[in-house]
C-alpha cells in the first residue's frame, strides 16, 4: 500500500505544478510573440522588396568584377530596359562610354577596396535616345565578416540639374564677357556705396585697375563726383528710383587727366528677397560727341550770319580754329585741272586768294571724289608742290565738294605742320560743311550765269516779242487760225489750202507724221466750215479693236451680237449735221471700208442687227500717217475708197522740215502753260532755243508742246531753260553734226519708199524703248498708235525683233524719248 504523502510534499508538489502551469503560460506568449515577429519580418522584407523595386532609381548589384548581377523594375523602365536578362553577368562598366568607362572602373575599384566611389556620367535610354546624365554611387556591400562581397551601385538621373548647372555657368559666362567686352563702363555698388565690380571699360576711361578700388568708397576715390551731382544720382538709386544723367561733367575723370563727359544710368540693384542690397551703375563717354556738337555748333554760329563772299573766310577760319589746323582754303575746282582758291587761312590772318594747277599736289585724289589724308611726311609725297616747303605743312586733310549730279566742283583742305591723325569726327565735321560750301558755291556759279542769260534774254525778249507780236497779226489777218502757229513756207501752203477747203462740204484728207498737229488741222477744218455749230466727233480707227470698229462706227440693235444688251448709237449719228474727223483711216478692216464708202456716196448705212437703213448728214475728214496709196497697191486700202477720199488732200509737214517756226511755237506754248500754271516767265534762254531748233523732234509738234509743258512745270525762275532730261543726250549735237546727219539721212532717203521710211522710223522708236510696245514708255505711246495697231504695222512691215540689228540692251529708255 502507498504511503501517504506528507504535507510538505503536498505543498511542494502545489508549487511545481503552479510553476509548470505558468511555465506553459510563458511559452504559449513567446509562441505568440515568435509567429508576431516572424509576420512582422516578412512584412518588411515585402517592403523592402517593393520599395528597391518601385524605386525611380536604377539600383543594381554587381559581383567584386563589376558584373551585373540585379537591377530593380524602376531602374528597367527609366533604362527603358524590357528584359534584364541579357545583361546579367556581363561588365556593367562596359555599358559606358569613353571618359564615363574610366570613371565607372575606377568607382568599382573604390568600392571593392572598401571605399565609395561616385561619378557623373551620360547613357541614352535605349528607346527614346533622349540626352540623360546620372549621378552614379558605387558602395561596398558587406558580409558577416565585413568584407566586401558584393558591390550596390545606384544611378540617379539629374538631367534637369545638369542642364541647369550649364545653363548657369553659360549665363555667367556670358556675362562676364559682356561686363569685359562691353563698350560702356558697368559699375557695381554695395549699400555704402563701395566698389563690388570695376569693369575694364572703366579702367581704361579712368586709369585706375579695379584692384585697386574694390571696397572702397566711391566718393574717397573720385571726390569731383560729389560736385558733379553722381553723388546724388547713388543716393537716388539707392532708395529706389532709376536715374538719368545725360551729359554730365567730370573735371579730370581721365585715364590722362582731362575733364571726361558721362552720360549715367543708376538703378537699384536687389537680393533674392527684393531688397535694395546696392547700386548699378551704367556710364556712357560721351566727350567726343559733346567736344564734336560744340565745334559743330560754333562753325554754325560763326557762318550762319554770312553769305555770298563773306561765307567761304569766315568757313575756312572756323574749320581750322575747330581742327586746331593752321591753314585751311576753299576752291572752285570746275575744270578738274585748275583750282581757284575762294578763301585762305594762313594761321592767324587771311590770306591772298591764288591759283594753282592740280597736277603733283595732294589735291589731286580729292578731285576724284574721295576723302584725302596724309598723316605726315607731305613735302616728300609731293616734292614738285613749292606751297607745301613755303608752309611748312607736313600733314593734309582733303573734302570733296560735290554737285548734286555728284561731280566735284571745288574742295576744302586742311593743312598744318604737325602731323594730323586721321579722326572721323573731324572728317564728318569737314564733309558736312564741305555740301554746304557746294550748295554756296553752285547758287554763286548760278547767280553768274544768271545775270549772263539775263543780258541775252533782255535783249531776245524785245526781239522775239515784237515778232511774236508781228507773226499772231499775220496769222489772224492771213488764216484767223488761232491754234496752229508758224510761218514757214511748209505751214502757210498747208494753212493757204485750209482756208480753201473749209467752206466747202467736200470730203478731206489730211496727210502726215504722227504728232504734227493733224488734229488741229481737221478741227480748224470744221470750225470755218458752215458745220461748226456742230459737233465735230473724232474717231481713232486704230485704237478700237477690229471686231468692234462697224459697232463704234454705225451702232448696233439690242441684241446684235452676244454681249449686246441695248441698242448702241454709232459715231456716224452722233455726227448728223456736223463733221466726223476719222483718225488712222488707214487701219480700217476692208469689210469696213466697203461700208464706209456707201456712206460717202449714198449717205447712208445699216446699224448691226437692223435691216433699217439711216439717211445721214456728216462731212468726212479723214486722216493717216500711212502712204495711203502704197497700201492701195498691196491691197490693204480699198482703191474707190482712196480716191473718194482723197479729193482734197492736206499734208501737215513735219516740225524737222519747219525748224524756222521754232522759236515761235516755242514762244506760244511757253506763253499758255505759263498762263495755265500761274507761272511768271518772261523769255526762253538763247541755249536753250538752240538746243530745241537743233533737235529733230520725231515726235513732231505732240513732243514740242509736251517738253515746253514739261519745263515751264519744273521751270524755277523767270527765265525758261530746258533740263538735260527733257531731251535724249544723243539727239543734242552740235548744229553743224545735226546739218550733217539730216543731209545723209536725206541722201538716203532720196529713193526710198513712204513705207521704208516708216520702217524705219518705227524700229528706230523700237530701239529707244528697248522694244517695250504697251505702257507710258512703250512704243505705241510715242507713236500714239494702239498697241495693237502697231503690232499688226510691225507684221504687215516685216518688223521683227530677232531679225533687227538693234541694241537691246535692258536700259531703261530716257524720259523724253518714252513720253511721245
Amino acid at each position: 500500500m502507498t504511503a501517504p504523502i506528507s504535507n510538505n510534499d503536498r505543498e511542494r508538489l502545489e508549487a511545481l505544478e503552479s510553476e509548470l502551469l505558468r511555465a506553459k503560460d510563458e511559452l504559449a506568449r513567446l509562441t505568440s510573440q515568435q509567429g508576431e515577429a516572424a509576420e512582422s519580418l516578412r512584412a518588411a522584407e515585402e517592403f523592402k522588396t517593393r520599395l528597391v523595386a518601385c524605386s525611380r532609381d536604377c539600383i543594381k548589384v554587381l559581383d567584386l568584377e563589376g558584373r551585373l548581377l540585379f537591377m530593380n523594375e524602376g531602374g528597367m523602365q527609366v533604362l527603358e530596359i524590357c528584359d534584364v536578362a541579357p545583361f546579367l553577368h556581363n561588365s556593367w562598366i562596359d555599358f559606358w562610354e569613353g571618359d564615363d568607362r574610366d570613371a565607372a572602373r575606377t568607382a568599382v575599384q573604390t568600392a571593392r577596396e572598401g571605399g565609395t566611389g561616385r561619378f557623373i556620367g551620360y547613357f541614352e535610354p535605349r528607346i527614346s535616345r533622349q540626352p540623360r546624365w546620372w549621378d552614379v554611387v558605387v558602395s561596398p556591400i558587406r558580409g558577416a565578416s565585413g568584407a566586401p562581397e558584393r558591390l550596390l551601385a545606384v544611378s540617379r538621373d539629374v538631367t534637369h540639374h545638369k542642364r541647369d548647372e550649364d545653363a548657369l555657368r553659360e549665363a555667367l559666362q556670358v556675362n562676364q564677357e559682356i561686363i569685359e567686352g562691353a563698350a560702356e563702363g558697368i559699375i557695381l555698388y554695395d549699400s555704402e556705396l563701395r566698389y563690388q565690380l570695376f569693369n575694364p571699360f572703366m579702367e581704361r576711361l579712368t586709369g585706375m585697375k579695379s584692384e585697386q578700388l574694390l571696397g572702397r568708397v566711391a566718393m574717397e576715390v573720385f571726390p569731383r563726383l560729389g560736385p558733379s551731382g553722381i553723388q546724388t544720382a547713388l543716393k537716388r538709386a539707392l532708395e529706389g528710383q532709376v536715374v538719368r544723367v545725360a551729359d554730365v561733367l567730370v573735371p579730370k575723370h581721365s585715364a590722362d587727366g582731362h575733364d571726361v563727359w558721362e552720360s549715367c544710368t543708376f538703378a537699384p540693384h536687389r537680393d533674392a528677397l527684393g531688397q535694395i542690397v546696392g547700386v548699378i551703375g551704367l556710364v556712357h563717354d560721351v566727350t567726343q560727341r559733346h567736344l564734336a556738337e560744340e565745334t559743330f555748333r560754333s562753325i554754325v554760329i560763326g557762318t550762319a550770319s554770312t553769305t555770298g563772299n563773306e561765307f567761304f573766310p569766315s568757313l575756312v577760319r572756323h574749320l581750322a580754329s575747330a581742327l586746331r589746323a593752321r591753314y585751311a582754303f576753299i576752291t572752285d575746282c570746275g575744270d578738274q585741272k585748275h583750282a581757284k582758291v575762294l578763301a585762305f587761312w594762313k594761321g592767324d590772318r587771311f590770306g591772298e586768294n591764288f591759283e594753282f594747277d592740280l597736277a603733283d599736289t595732294p589735291c589731286m585724289k580729292v578731285l576724284q571724289g574721295e576723302v584725302c589724308h596724309y598723316r605726315e611726311g607731305l613735302q616728300n609725297l609731293f616734292p614738285l608742290d613749292t606751297g607745301l616747303a613755303k608752309w611748312e605743312a607736313q600733314s593734309y586733310l582733303g573734302v570733296p565738294m560735290v554737285d548734286l549730279a555728284n561731280r566735284v566742283i571745288g574742295h576744302i583742305a586742311i593743312l598744318d605742320d604737325k602731323p594730323m591723325d586721321r579722326d572721323p569726327r573731324a572728317i564728318d565735321l569737314v564733309k558736312v560743311f564741305a555740301a554746304r560750301a557746294a550748295a554756296e558755291l553752285k547758287r554763286q556759279r548760278a547767280e553768274a550765269e544768271l545775270q549772263t542769260a539775263l543780258q541775252q534774254v533782255r535783249a531776245l525778249q524785245k526781239k522775239l516779242e515784237a515778232e511774236n507780236i508781228y507773226l499772231q497779226e499775220e496769222i489772224t489777218k492771213e488764216h484767223n487760225f488761232e491754234e496752229i502757229v508758224g510761218n514757214s513756207r511748209a505751214i502757210v501752203e498747208a494753212l493757204d489750202r485750209v482756208a480753201t477747203v473749209a467752206p466747202t462740204d467736200s470730203t478731206v484728207l489730211i496727210l502726215g507724221e504722227t504728232g504734227c498737229g493733224k488734229e488741229l488741222i481737221a478741227r480748224a477744218i470744221h470750225s470755218h466750215g458752215s458745220r461748226k455749230h456742230r459737233p465735230l466727233v473724232k474717231v481713232n480707227c486704230g485704237a478700237i479693236p477690229t471686231g468692234l470698229v462697224e459697232s463704234e462706227l454705225f451702232g448696233h440693235m439690242k441684241g446684235a451680237f452676244t454681249g449686246a444688251l441695248e441698242r448702241r448709237t454709232g459715231r456716224f449719228e452722233l455726227a448728223d449735221g456736223g463733221t466726223l474727223f476719222l483718225d488712222e483711216v488707214s487701219e480700217l478692216p476692208l469689210e469696213t471700208q466697203v461700208k464706209l464708202l456707201r456712206v460717202l456716196q449714198e449717205h447712208e448705212f445699216e446699224p448691226l442687227g437692223s435691216s433699217r437703213t439711216l439717211q445721214v448728214n456728216v462731212r468726212i475728214i479723214a486722216a493717216s500717217n500711212r502712204d495711203l496709196e502704197k497700201a492701195v497697191q498691196e491691197g490693204r486700202f480699198r482703191a474707190d475708197l482712196y480716191y473718194r477720199l482723197n479729193v482734197l488732200p492736206i499734208t501737215v509737214p513735219p516740225l524737222r522740215e519747219r525748224r524756222s517756226d521754232i522759236p515761235l511755237l516755242t514762244a506760244f506754248f511757253v506763253e499758255r502753260f505759263a498762263r495755265q500754271f500761274g507761272k511768271q516767265i518772261n523769255g526762253v534762254a538763247q541755249d536753250t532755243m538752240e538746243l530745241l531748233s537743233r533737235y529733230d523732234w520725231p515726235g513732231n509738234i505732240r513732243e514740242l508742246q509736251n517738253v515746253i509743258e514739261r519745263a515751264v512745270v519744273l521751270s524755277k525762275g523767270s527765265v525758261l531753260r530746258l533740263g538735260s532730261d527733257l531731251l535724249p543726250a544723243r539727239n543734242a549735237a552740235p548744229a553743224e553734226q545735226v546739218v550733217s546727219l539730216n543731209n545723209q539721212q536725206s541722201a538716203g532717203d532720196a529713193h526710198s519708199t513712204l513705207e521704208q521710211v516708216e520702217k524705219r522710223y518705227i524700229l528706230n522708236i523700237l530701239e529707244q524703248t528697248s522694244w517695250v510696245i504697251e505702257g507710258e514708255r512703250g512704243a505705241a505711246k510715242i507713236l500714239d498708235l494702239h498697241p495693237n495697231t502697231l503690232r499688226s504695222r510691225m507684221k504687215k512691215l516685216g518688223i521683227d525683233r530677232s531679225s533687227a540689228k538693234v541694241d537691246v540692251s535692258p536700259a531703261t529708255p530716257n524720259p523724253r524719248e518714252a513720253a511721245f
